[in-house]
């Protein structure tokens, strides 16, 4: 039992939405530095042009990474999406990485009614209409011993109640967390997993503002004593896709530190 091919994703297919920036990024990062070729989409055309530029000059063992932006909140876009990675990968995805999401903090009084379309659109219903677009193609790859993969990048804000009023935010991700089940059970037999890694915090665009105001508090308390690093949420995504992950079917991996588990009376 080697661990190099164990833990291996080489040659694989990935498909990271929301893979610009932030936690996309240190995901699409860690597959295309060991030899997978990697889709970063996004709304932000520049940005994931931008990112495959940089992340190629670091690929390694034959893998690379490439721009295929688009705008998830649009249906219309993410059929064309799917129609253009159909194109360009016609004997199949490997592993589709749901990590697009959207946060709206205010607290209950002033919550504004379009912020739960914007926040439930991109964080839940999307990943949904992604995950059933992208089926004909996950099966082309997927076999019993190596089943094709869904990642869903959830949150410890859908297990807990959250320590800031992110209502929908919340919401999304407790949705997405169980919709991750349901998908483990209807997929299973078609050889394709679904399981989600419900990351605490980690130092990006989201988490900015909270991390300047609290960062400190926040380390402080946190069990490791420290926030996420682009290597803990990277190997975690690459466990779930490669052969060491791939009896793994329904699964929630914290992806926290521990800090889901601090109570604060």
């Amino acid at each position: 039992m080697d661990v190099t091919n164990l833990f291996s994703v080489k040659g694989k297919v990935v498909l990271v939405t929301g893979g610009a920036k932030g936690i996309g990024r240190m995901i699409a990062e860690g597959f295309v530095a060991n030899g997978a070729k990697v889709y970063l989409t996004g709304r932000d055309a520049p940005a994931c042009s931008s990112a495959a530029s940089e992340l190629s000059k670091i690929a390694g063992n034959g893998g690379s990474a490439h721009a295929l932006p688009g705008d998830l909140q649009d249906l219309a876009q993410c059929q064309a999406l799917v129609k253009r990675l159909t194109e360009l990968e016609p004997n199949g995805l490997h592993v589709l990485v749901n990590n697009a999401g959207a946060a709206w903090g205010a607290d209950i009084d002033s919550y504004p009614d379009h912020a739960w379309n914007k926040v439930l659109t991109l964080n839940l219903h999307r990943v949904f209409t992604l995950s059933q677009l992208l089926l004909p193609l996950l099966e082309k790859t997927a076999t019993a011993e190596d089943p094709a993969r869904l990642i869903h990048i959830g949150s410890i804000d859908g297990i807990r109640v959250p320590t800031v009023s992110n209502i929908a935010y919340a919401a999304s991700k407790a949705g997405l967390h169980h919709m991750s089940n349901v998908l483990a059970k209807e997929l299973g037999p078609r050889h394709i997993t679904s399981n989600v890694l419900a990351c605490g915090p980690f130092a990006t665009k989201m988490m900015k503002a909270t991390l300047e105001v609290a960062g400190d508090m926040i380390r402080s308390e946190a069990p490791l004593r420290r926030i996420g690093t682009p290597e803990d949420v990277a190997g975690a995504s690459l466990f779930l896709a490669s052969r060491a992950g791939a009896f793994c079917n329904g699964a929630l991996i914290r992806v926290d530190g521990g800090v889901s588990h601090v109570s604060k009376l």
